[in-house]
């Protein structure tokens, strides 16, 4: 396969490339002066400084904000070869630090893998990706050669029915892109514990990988505890804590979807007994209903903001999930609460906790701050791809 035309050019304005310069993949479209005439949406292009200094490659889209996405900072034809290069990278990254009897990881992590736009997680066999902008768009087929011969799966599934690529004058899309069609449902293990996914159909591409690390922390603080999960997905929270040795597992899930999965999930992990309860539910309204006290709770909610104009309505509902949530808590109780918006910075959420924990009159001790799983790594030069933060919390 030929390698993608890179003779377009950005040229930048006076004083504008110092963000490029520290590697940053963003360019603005407030940043560029000229650009080469007949330009379609996710042309690769050079990228040049006022003083006609080579920046780097990236691609090209008039209709976002960030108008220019870098690929790479060096002379570099991007081709099969490029991804190839990538994505063996980003795969010896994951075979040193994926825990064992685990075969569901992020395999690239858009920025954080030095890809923008581009997301790729390991379902077993079968390979889900996800192209969030025109650039990714338009470089599929280079994309899904280098990712077969790299990782030679069953099957590639799509996953782009995500409302960003709306931002990017895309539609929504999930489909077949090479192989085999996956099940409509099979099964995975994350350290251990056993898993049901649907892949074409479930919440961001199945599980949510993310939380990995988070869940094996808090398995850790399980054992001999009465656990409620909130928002509980398809039970990799609860399904963790409960075969490290909860002595009781609520499990409040409100998506009739995802609730079959967690069911369907707890019995494959033979989670059988009166001890183990799930629960259709809004957890707002649960937490305002429930009376019973509980020793661990977990706290992951979708996001509640995905623009910078709702962060105070999203920072009220963080507030009464987890006034409520520490309402129901026993002295000396645990809480892992966490958010997954980007919009919601790490200091944010601390003091949104911080309101609901004073407001429910009770002593707090931090015992760990955390982020996203190790498969979901962040560019130093990035920081934007920090979204998910939580905070493990020991309540007096």
């Amino acid at each position: 396969m030929k390698s993608v035309s890179q003779e377009a050019r950005v040229i930048l304005k006076s004083k504008r490339d110092k963000p490029v310069r520290a590697f940053h993949p963003w360019i603005y479209s407030g940043a560029i002066d000229q650009v080469d005439s007949a330009l379609t949406p996710g042309s690769v292009v050079r990228v040049y400084s006022s003083e006609n200094e080579f920046l780097g490659v990236g691609y090209f889209n008039p209709r976002s904000q960030i108008t220019v996405r870098m690929l790479t900072f060096q002379e570099e034809s991007i081709d099969v070869s490029f991804f190839s290069k990538r994505f063996e990278t980003a795969e010896r990254l994951r075979l040193d630090l994926i825990p064992a009897h685990t075969n569901a990881y992020r395999c690239v992590h858009s920025e954080g893998d030095f890809l923008p736009g581009l997301i790729v997680d390991r379902y077993g066999d079968y390979l889900v990706s996800q192209f969030l902008t025109a650039g990714m768009e338009a470089l599929k087929p280079v994309v899904a050669k280098a990712l077969e011969d790299v990782f030679h799966p069953k099957g590639i599934y799509e996953r782009s029915d995500v409302s960003q690529r709306k931002l990017e004058g895309l539609p929504e899309h999930k489909g077949l892109v090479s192989g085999e069609e996956p099940p409509e449902k099979f099964e995975v293990e994350e350290c251990g514990n056993r898993f049901v996914v649907d892949i074409r159909g479930g919440q961001k591409t199945g599980l949510f990988l993310d939380q990995r690390e988070n869940r094996g922390l808090v398995a850790r603080c399980a054992k001999g505890k009465r656990v409620l999960d909130g928002c509980a997905y398809a039970g990799g929270f609860s399904i963790s804590l409960a075969r490290a040795g909860a002595a009781a597992v609520t499990a409040v899930e409100t998506q009739s979807r995802a609730f079959e999965r967690l069911k369907e999930n707890f019995e494959l992990n033979g989670l059988a007994g009166e001890q183990y309860r799930c629960i259709q539910d809004d957890i707002f309204e649960f937490l305002r209903r429930d009376k019973d006290t509980y020793d661990l709770i977990v706290l992951d909610p979708p996001a509640f903001c995905k623009s910078k104009n709702q962060v105070q309505q999203a920072a009220r509902g963080y507030k009464d999930i987890n006034l409520n949530a520490v309402k129901r808590l026993a002295p000396g109780g645990l809480i892992f609460t966490s958010s997954c918006s980007s919009f919601i910075d790490p200091e944010l959420f601390q003091k949104i906790v911080f309101g609901a924990a004073k407001d429910a009159g009770r002593e707090v001790q931090i015992l760990a701050k955390t982020a996203h799983s190790i498969d979901h790594p962040v560019s130093l030069y990035h920081p934007e791809g920090a979204y998910l933060k939580g905070l493990l919390l020991r309540v007096f």
